[in-house]
């Protein structure tokens, strides 16, 4: 080595500086840079020496190194821990630090000062590090100069005792365990050690939450102990405990009868429970192995079980793969097991709570699809296969190649009716491709589909059992989806063609098919004739008789000085311009339904109108006239008509399945009827179907601008009955003149309830048309007129004018007596309404004179005589009582078994009036309960209606379970028979629940009967709102909820009405405004009179959403509008706005929810207006004309 001068300036290469030192030195600054003055020759020596020094030492480690790295290379045998694996991850940074630093220690790799100074700090003596457990001072091998210990475990008895001595903590033991006030021959208490130490296992596993997955496969297991209490076999009350004893367990585990242990030698007395029976035998208990074993089974036999209804369904499926009926309790079936294996994973970690349920929804719908389309291809010809799978798809396809599957399906099997109904509300609710125009294309080609098929024209394809039913059917539906898109011109003159279509067709064309029908009506449909219902109208057939003759001369019509009652539709501009929209709209929507046609007398022509929409052509009608053959279907035409104008019809009478479907429903009133307490049994007499009637088109909560239809209403309804009467059969004119007599009826309630300042005049108007209704012929002898015509009477404050109608309406019928339906009916409403009035004394129970008006009436009715008006003064006697009850038993026993014959044997009397007669049981029925209401007391009328549904309950459980038998019947004669009895079974249980609910309002009765009676009834009929409106009055009337919302469960969650889940929501909001005006009204500091309950906004919400979830709700518009206004009340407008768009996707034809939106988003008006007229909905007022009318 070279050895330089300290002051010397070193090269930046010292290996090379003899070359520049031998060199000239050179004046010039070239190559300075290579000089480095930073370094020292002391330095270059001590690193020089030491770095020989740890070169000699790494040789004489390495043999030792490399013997060491073998045996670390051996795996170790023992497992790691969780956190051993995770410690080691956590080290792998720092030993690839340790791998670099080692490897680096190379010849080439130089060594720093800093490296040196730390080298002597780590090799400066330090104190002993303080030890962490206690050990011996004699086992220490060199004594310490700090011999102390650190304990890192706390112990709470230091503080606690202010000692560190063992002796002076208190420590004690259970002596026995037993504890104070229990018997311990029965009862036992078990005190766990908490100083046991528990497995590694048990250590983080606590207590089970009641919605975890164990939880609830126990729940959803056999409980194996009874809770209550088994009752006896005898009915003998006076042998019954009168306390709840305790059962042997152990006993009934091995198969023994609980109770009482049997009597044996070492048990004489049968008090000893069958272990201590055994321990004195000598014997132990028996091994209990199997039941813990059981019980550690429990989660997999649910699976189990499922796996064998599989594989149940997979053999039945192989031996009968054609029974379509299998094929789709094995799909529906999917639904009952996912939520049995998939209900409880839930709660299971890796994945968020809504992405769980939706992915295990997606693969019970993936596998359901795989079933229908197995099952398809094994059946190809079923539609009902066809359907389901369409249905399932529904979930999993876009909406554009649904569609191209439902045009396949129908093109396929265009014969299916049903098929039909399911592809246009499918069409109506397909947003994106949705608009008026082609939904009611739809519509035509439907129906003259059908015809075809019905006619025979279309040769491929048969006509199937009651296809002109379900024509019928999709024609209303038609008619009713044209009113609720604002198009109320289109779907009246609809019916007005069928009335001329069907009723006054020539002879001549009924022989052609349907399609030439349609040809040859069309002329006289553009001709200009009076049509049905307008003045001077004579009908098809008399125009077409004079056009063969060469037509007739037009007479000059006299003008009608029409007053000119043109309000100012803007009454006040000061007012929002929404509301001002909203106000002109339905104005002009209850005065324009009718269709606008030019009159001859005032020269006007097509040019004249000042809207063309109002125009009607019969290229929008044409299509869908289709022919109806049997008279029944004519009046069930007819019907659906009157229910369209607005007026109050026959339910039984329309057809054997649901009068009003989701679809349908958009009044309030559905679910508001049956509220006034001062008629409380006769409230029900006009059910509300939740149906709006045309020119009714406003808000949700807006009122009638009319309590009918107008004059131009009034005068086409005045007409078209004039026109109908002469062509009907008698019996069809008597269902529309008491139709007629209960519309004017509904106008003067109308009144009553709303327009007081009105009520004067139409009560007037009323009362002459229910009068020259009576003077006609048919009705001149109708007790059912003339009952409707007393209740008018009553209910306009005419009490002794009413009771006069009422006793000469008897005299009609006396002859018949009892036997009489129409007699017991109108009895039936006079005492009701005697009852309702209070002259039957306090709690309505007669007295001892037995001098009340309503017993009167009923015991000379059982008589047969003639009422009179009833008097105080003239008491019923005992004897006669005794012999009226007797009468009403004996009618009763007769009438029961009549509709037994009736049902079993219905060909054996092949008229359907004298059947549905014999089925007529309310009226009697009626009148022996509320006698013996008043006699007896409510135990013996409540008595009455349970014998009756005994005697009949077999035929009535039959009648409502076999669906199949049902639909096979459908189109069949017994069908209306069918519909008949239940719609009367259905009257009797809002009697029996009406008069329970009237006796509790006026005495003290105990609630449970009339709960009873309301669950059992509301099982049969799930759809019945009359009910449905009895029960939530009487429930929210108590602060308890648990058992209606459980009953609400039970119900909704098997049947997809969507009645039950309207009134579910109905009464928890009520409930909720209850208690929210509770919390208002009262103090902070005082107690509340309501008990306040949390989450029942959520409760709301969830029930909104369960409902439209539903095939039914989903487009049903009361719910979709009930929803947003109710979000709209809690404040929540973006959700209320976001649940609007989400309603268009399923109801995008329905105007009622635009107005809802205008009124509650005022500041979209336009955008809404644009969608509407996007999707070709009726605006009758655009904004433009509204900002003109602004102006003026």
């Amino acid at each position: 080595m070279r050895l330089f001068d300290r002051n010397s300036n070193m090269a930046l290469f010292p290996a090379f500086a003899d070359v520049s030192s031998n060199k000239v030195e050179d004046t010039s600054n070239e190559l300075k840079w290579l000089n480095n003055n930073s370094f020292q020759t002391s330095d270059a020596l001590s690193l020089h020496s030491l770095f020989l020094e740890k070169k000699s030492d790494g040789l004489h480690n390495k043999d030792s190194s490399v013997h060491r790295k073998d045996v670390d290379s051996v795996p170790p045998k023992k497992k790691k821990k969780k956190h051993e694996k995770h410690g080691d991850k956590k080290k792998k940074p720092t030993e690839k630090i340790k791998r670099s630093t080692e490897s680096s220690g190379s010849d080439s790799e130089p060594i720093f000062p800093s490296d040196l100074k730390q080298k002597q700090e780590t090799e400066r003596p330090r104190d002993a590090p303080i030890s962490s457990s206690f050990s011996w001072l004699d086992d220490m091998q060199s004594p310490t100069a700090k011999p102390f210990c650190v304990d890192s475990k706390s112990d709470a008895s230091n503080w606690t005792y202010k000692s560190l001595y063992r002796g002076d903590v208190a420590r004690y033991r259970r002596k026995g365990r037993s504890s104070l006030g229990l018997d311990p021959r029965r009862q036992e208490v078990s005190w766990e050690d908490a100083n046991k130490k528990r497995k590694g296992g048990d250590k983080k596993k606590g207590a089970d939450r009641y919605f975890s997955t164990v939880c609830r496969q126990l729940l959803k297991s056999q409980l194996p102990l009874l809770i209550l209490p088994r009752v006896p076999e005898s009915s003998d009350v006076s042998n019954s405990n009168l306390f709840l004893p305790l059962e042997d367990v152990e006993g009934e585990k091995k198969g023994e009868p609980v109770g009482r242990a049997q009597a044996s030698s070492v048990n004489p007395l049968g008090v000893y429970d069958s272990t201590t029976a055994l321990w004195l035998q000598g014997k132990g208990k028996q091994d209990q192995t199997d039941h813990r074993d059981s019980h550690n089974l429990e989660t997999g036999q649910e699976a189990v079980l499922g796996t064998g209804q599989t594989e149940e369904f997979n053999r039945k499926l192989r031996e009968q793969p054609e029974d379509t009926e299998l094929w789709l309790k094995f799909i529906r079936y999917q639904d009952e097991l996912s939520a049995t294996v998939f209900g409880g994973e839930d709660e299971q970690q890796g994945r968020e709570l809504p992405e769980r349920r939706k992915s295990s929804y997606k693969a019970v719908l993936e596998k359901q699809l795989s079933i229908a389309e197995r099952a398809v291809a094994t059946n190809p010809s079923c539609v009902a296969l066809q359907r389901e799978r369409l249905r399932i798809c529904q979930e999993l396809w876009e909406p554009s190649a649904l569609a191209k599957e439902w045009k396949k399906l129908v093109f396929l099997h265009p014969n299916s009716g049903p098929l039909w109904k399911e592809y246009l509300i499918f069409t109506q609710s397909y947003f994106s491709n949705f608009s008026v125009s082609r939904v009611n294309s739809a519509y035509g080609k439907c129906l003259s589909t059908l015809s075809a098929v019905r006619d025979g024209s279309m040769v491929s394809h048969p006509a199937l059992p009651g296809i002109e039913e379900d024509m019928l059917d999709i024609f209303t539906q038609q008619c009713h989806f044209l009113r609720q898109s604002g198009h109320s011109e289109k779907a009246f003159s609809l019916f007005q063609a069928m009335i001329d279509f069907t009723f006054f067709k020539p002879d001549s064309v009924r022989q052609l098919s349907t399609k030439q029908q349609a040809d040859f009506f069309e002329p006289f449909w553009d001709s200009g004739e009076a049509r049905v219902g307008e003045l001077n109208a004579r009908g098809w057939k008399a125009w077409m008789v004079q056009q063969e003759r060469g037509g007739w001369v037009q007479p000059c019509a006299e003008e009608e000085e029409e007053e000119d009652d043109e309000e100012d539709e803007v009454k006040d501009c000061s007012q929002p311009r929404w509301k001002v929209w909203l106000n002109v709209e339905s104005s002009r929507e209850a005065a324009h339904w009718l269709p606008w046609r030019p009159e001859k007398a005032k020269s006007q022509s097509e040019d004249d109108c000042e809207d063309p929409e109002r125009q009607v052509l019969f290229d929008d009608i044409g299509p869908s006239l289709i022919c109806l053959s049997s008279s029944d279907l004519h009046l069930r035409f007819l019907l659906n008509f009157l229910l369209f104008l607005g007026l109050p019809v026959d339910t039984a009478l329309l057809s054997g399945g649901q009068c009003h479907p989701g679809v349908l429903l958009e009044d309030l009133s559905l679910l508001t009827q049956g509220r006034d307490s001062r008629h409380a049994l006769t409230s029900h007499c006009l059910p509300s179907l939740g149906v709006n009637s045309v020119g009714h088109m406003t808000t949700l909560q807006g009122a009638r601008k009319w309590a009918g239809l107008g004059k131009q209403g009034e005068r086409f309804v005045n007409a078209m009955f004039s026109m109908l009467q002469p062509i009907l059969p008698s019996q069809h004119r008597t269902v529309l003149s008491l139709s007629r007599m209960q519309y004017e009826k509904l106008k003067v309630f109308r009144c009553m309830q709303s327009n007081q300042k009105r009520l004067r005049s139409q009560s007037k108007i009323s009362k002459r048309i229910a009068k020259s209704l009576l003077k006609e012929p048919d009705n001149r002898s109708s007790l059912a007129m003339w009952r409707e015509f007393a209740h008018l009477e009553w209910m306009l404050g005419h009490l002794e004018e009413a009771r006069k109608v009422f006793s000469a309406a008897t005299a009609l019928g006396a002859a018949k007596g009892l036997c009489n339906p129409s007699l017991c009916e109108l009895c039936l409403l006079w005492a009701q309404l005697e009852v309702e009035d209070g002259a039957s004394g306090p709690g309505g129970v007669v007295g001892d004179g037995g001098a009340s008006p309503a017993v009167c009436v009923l015991t000379r009715h059982a008589e047969g005589n003639v009422l009179s008006p009833p008097s105080s003064s003239q008491p019923v006697s005992p004897v006669a009582v005794v012999k009226a009850r007797r009468s009403y038993e004996q009618a009763l026993t007769a009438s029961l078994s009549a509709v037994d014959q009736a049902l079993c044997h219905p060909q054996a009397n092949k008229k359907v009036g004298v059947q549905e007669e014999k089925l007529r049981l309310r009226g009697l029925l009626g009148c022996y309960a509320l006698f013996q209401y008043l006699t007896m007391g409510i135990k013996a009328a409540n008595a009455v209606y349970s014998q009756a549904r005994e005697r009949t309950g077999d035929l009535h459980r039959t009648i409502m379970s076999d669906d199949r038998s049902r639909a096979d019947a459908c189109h069949s004669g017994s069908n209306l028979l069918v519909s008949r009895l239940t719609s009367e079974w259905e009257m009797l249980a809002v009697q029996q629940a009406s008069l329970l609910k009237y006796h509790m309002s006026v005495g003290v009765f105990p609630l449970a009967t009339l709960r009873d009676a309301l669950t059992s009834a509301l099982t049969s009929w799930p759809s019945s709102a009359p009910l449905w409106s009895i029960y939530v009055q009487v429930e929210n009337r108590y602060h308890s909820a648990g058992r209606a919302r459980r009953f609400f469960h039970t119900l909704t969650r098997d049947n997809g009405s969507v009645v039950p889940r309207l009134f579910a929501i109905l009464a928890e909001q009520q409930r909720k405004q209850l208690v929210d005006a509770a919390q208002g009204s009262c103090d902070k500091s005082a107690p509340l009179s309501v008990l306040p309950e949390n989450g029942l906004s959520n409760r709301i919400r969830g029930l909104f959403e369960s409902a439209i979830g539903t095939a039914m709700g989903a487009h049903c518009p009361l719910l979709w509008r009930m929803y947003i206004h109710y979000l709209v009340s809690e404040g929540k407008m973006d959700k209320a706005k976001g649940l609007f768009y989400k309603a268009l996707q399923n109801i995008p034809w329905v105007k009622g929810l635009y107005m809802d939106a205008v009124q509650l988003f005022p500041e979209y008006l336009q955008e809404f207006a644009d969608l509407m007229t996007e999707k070709e909905l009726r605006v009758r007022l655009p904004l433009e004309e509204l900002d003109i009318l602004l102006e003026d």
